[in-house]
């Protein structure tokens, strides 16, 4: 059984508009990319592992992104006093690690809901509303759109070939 539509189309990014427009288009296309690949799949497929000892899946970089967008946009920028659904101090790698086609679906859907909670987000804070890291020092909305937008594209890669691994589709 599949969950997803087997044919799912993502818009088209904005060929021209202003900073914010382009931004949110580039990363809504992103996100919508990354369900393509996982669609026609049954949720057994979804957690087939990219090679070994790698715990890298589709579901997994689902869960990923999920927190990834949870966590800079939600927690650091918005201040929300939300928790990362996955992650742990204890198992940053848990996205990844303690994926179940059980739960494919509820993954799946957290994820399209952490996109509504982050735009809301976006809605409120302007480009240049900045996020003192601990680590990195102050950052502001507009890195973490492009930060979020390259990290997008790294795990793009990385699940059209897990997705051709599992049934030798292509995405165009």
């Amino acid at each position: 059984m599949t969950w997803l539509a087997p044919e799912i189309v993502p818009a088209d990014e904005p060929f021209h508009g202003g900073e914010r427009e382009m931004l949110q288009g580039f990363l809504q296309n992103a996100r919508e990319s990354l369900l393509k690949r996982c669609a026609g799949l049954a949720p057994e497929q979804l957690v087939i592992r990219s090679a070994s000892p790698s715990t890298l899946s589709l579901l997994g970089i689902v869960r990923h992104m999920t927190d990834v967008e949870r966590i800079w946009f939600r927690i650091r920028f918005a201040g929300q006093d939300v928790a990362p659904l996955y992650r742990t101090p204890e198992h940053p790698d848990r996205a990844f690690d303690d994926t179940d086609p059980g739960r494919a679906a509820d993954d799946i859907a957290r994820y399209r809901a952490e996109w509504g909670a982050v735009d809301e987000v976006f809605d409120r804070l302007a480009l240049d509303d900045t996020y003192t890291s601990p680590r990195w020092g102050v950052m502001n909305l507009r890195w973490a759109y492009l930060h979020t937008i390259r990290e997008y594209s790294a795990h793009g890669g990385q699940a059209d070939i897990i997705r051709e691994r599992i049934d030798g589709r292509r995405q165009g």
